[in-house]
């Protein structure tokens, strides 16, 4: 399986590549090609054309949940490749804000159901663990184990601006070797939580953790009791990115950018 970032926070200097605040995947397998996450603005499906990737076959897409900068690009993923099916967590409609001082800004996709329904394009949803194919994963509804892994209390969700608790996100979780390769987007459920849920649902080892893990702004204590937590969980590779925070990612030699390709 090869992972392909059509677009992430940051790019290689000089690079002809689009960088943007967001996240989009371009996954191809022995079987099938999809996009996990869009981006924002759908300028990760330029990037597709500096690249080289045809999307031209992608059938269906993975949004991983409904905040902008990772489903607002997905209307303009239909310019360029033939979507059927999204595939989604549960409360994904949802509208998503953040509390600012001067009130709640959107933060959501800025599409709904109707606008799929126009344009005959399917949704499935996720509530626990769906498989996509052979060896290839969906994975939500993560159980809270670690108390430190809080949510941000300026996200929140729906009319009545509800505290969000990101029931809506899912991740890609893909064999890898004798364990597991979990690709998060964001991990606003708490990496750690994620981690441990997926190692017991699958009774396998998590080898690799690619991706965002949402620690931008933590403390150095969380940063440190998470690193050393997900020793303990086993995990032996961590590739971070986007949201993941620089204090974070500096632990790190290999770091995701834009334009990276990885083999699973």
């Amino acid at each position: 399986m090869i992972l392909k970032i059509l677009i992430e926070n940051t790019k290689p200097k000089g690079s002809k590549l689009i960088a943007e605040h967001g996240l989009s995947i371009f996954v191809e397998t022995a079987r099938t090609k999809f996009i996990f996450d869009c981006g924002h603005t759908g300028a990760a499906f330029d990037n597709a054309k500096v690249l080289g990737v045809d999307l031209r076959g992608i059938k269906f897409a993975v949004l991983s949940h409904s905040h902008y900068d990772h489903a607002g690009g997905f209307p303009k993923l239909l310019d360029v490749a033939p979507v059927e099916k999204i595939y989604t967590g549960e409360n994904f409609w949802q509208e998503k804000f953040s509390k600012t001082d001067d009130g709640f800004k959107y933060r959501g996709c800025g599409f709904d159901e109707k606008f799929l329904a126009g344009r005959n394009i399917a949704q499935e949803i996720c509530r626990d663990v769906l498989e996509l194919e052979e060896n290839i994963w969906l994975v939500g509804n993560f159980k809270r184990r670690y108390d430190f892994e809080t949510i941000l209390e300026k996200f929140v969700r729906g009319d009545k601006k509800n505290p969000d608790d990101f029931s809506d996100e899912i991740i890609l979780v893909l064999r890898e070797g004798d364990g597991l390769a979990i690709v998060t987007a964001c991990a606003h459920s708490g990496i750690l939580n994620i981690v441990a849920d997926v190692g017991e649902r699958f009774s396998l080892p998590i080898n690799s953790v690619i991706g965002g893990l949402h620690l931008t702004g933590a403390t150095q204590e969380r940063i440190s009791r998470t690193l050393a937590e997900l020793k303990v969980l086993g995990v032996k590779k961590i590739l971070p990115c986007h949201c993941s925070g620089e204090e974070f990612m500096n632990n790190f030699s290999d770091r995701i950018t834009t334009g990276s390709v990885i083999k699973i």
